[in-house]
């Protein structure tokens, strides 16, 4: 897959912009607050229809503009050329056309175009609550099947109807809310069960997958392990709800599920999160990023697109190095404020000042 070219039309700080890429290494260099992140953000929003700094709509479209577009030239192995463009509105009537072709809904874009972004926010991976573990559980699931995105749209539709009936209950319980309460639990189980069962089997596969990225990264063999064993599981989904129940009633809200895992990720036998330097913890977010994209690469059989923001100035010089020594196969982006280190080589370079871009 090799994305060809990008526009960008009222996008962040760019007003009309367009940008040609080439099949090996791009690298996109500026001062901070030019727009160099705004151009991955475009790409991967392409991909997944978010942002992946956890930007909300209006944060996309420039101001004094109600609209965004972002517009790519996306090649694929088989040589089909497709147009994809998404527009963007403040009032949340989205679109997306592949072809010129509008799609019913937006999110049949999904895996049209693969994106793998790690910026310095990634450090969050480690050093935060488990809420970015499971997205990132979640996101590489869908990356591989795009069936996912429907079973964790389910899940949160159930949690939040099923937390809206705890609300009612206002800490007690009757027999109609009861028995409303176990059509939500049953219902929640099954899809419960089905999305712990495939965070499980990912991260069995990508496990040693992040211990070879990182060894890369650090140089030495280094004990990596990753560590997906929700309590609920060992009784199953429906008898943990049916345990936690009083305490959900009384706290009106649903303490058990997959919206509550956790990844445990451990280095040296010890927690990352607590007890690895900062350094460790950020080449531990490069492997395990580097890693989903190996694994979704293998899976679907083409790379997905990789962008690299602002990560080189994040690392020290022998780990960027190593980093640029291990780059895998595709398309990569990189984005840097700092000047490019001799090992990069990158097959062009484009430099951004104030939302333009200048070959």
């Amino acid at each position: 897959m090799l994305v060809r070219s990008l526009e960008l039309v009222d996008f962040r700080n760019y007003a009309a912009t367009q940008l040609d890429f080439v099949a090996g290494t791009t690298a996109i260099v500026g001062d901070n607050g030019q727009g160099k992140t705004n151009l991955a953000e475009s790409l991967a929003y392409l991909a997944t229809l978010e942002s992946f700094r956890g930007a909300p709509v209006d944060a996309l479209i420039r101001n004094g503009a109600d609209t965004a577009v972002i517009r790519a030239q996306v090649v694929h192995d088989d040589g089909r050329e497709l147009l994809i463009e998404a527009e963007i509105n403040r009032n949340g009537r989205n679109r997306v056309m592949i072809n010129r072709q509008r799609l019913a809904r937006t999110r049949e874009l999904l895996g049209v175009i693969r994106v793998s972004v790690f910026s310095p926010d990634d450090l969050a991976l480690i050093k935060q609550g488990p809420g970015e573990r499971r997205r990132l559980m979640d996101e590489t699931l869908v990356a591989l099947a795009v069936k996912n995105d429907a079973l964790r749209l389910e899940i949160d539709r159930i949690i939040k109807q099923r937390n809206s009936l705890l609300k009612q209950c206002g800490g007690r319980i009757n027999d109609d809310l009861a028995f409303t309460l176990d059509v939500w639990d049953s219902k929640l189980a099954q899809v419960g069960e089905q999305l712990g069962y495939a965070r499980a089997t990912l991260i069995a596969r990508l496990a040693p997958m992040v211990l070879e990225a990182y060894e890369q990264l650090a140089g030495v063999p280094t004990p990596v392990e990753l560590v997906y064993e929700p309590a609920w599981r060992n009784g199953g989904l429906l008898a943990a709800l049916a345990a936690a129940r009083n305490d959900d009633v009384r706290r009106q809200s649903s303490t058990v599920g997959p919206h509550r895992d956790d990844l445990e990720i451990w280095l040296n036998g010890l927690p990352a999160r607590t007890h690895a330097s900062q350094g460790e913890q950020r080449s531990l977010a490069l492997a395990l990023r580097l890693a989903a994209h190996r694994l979704v690469a293998d899976k679907v059989g083409t790379p997905p697109i990789l962008v690299l923001d602002d990560v080189l100035s994040e690392l020290d010089v022998s780990r960027a190095t190593a980093l640029l020594a291990n780059l895998p196969v595709g398309q990569v982006l990189i984005t840097t404020a700092s000047p490019l280190p001799t090992e990069a080589q990158p097959d062009r370079v484009l430099r951004i000042s104030h939302g333009t871009v200048m070959p």
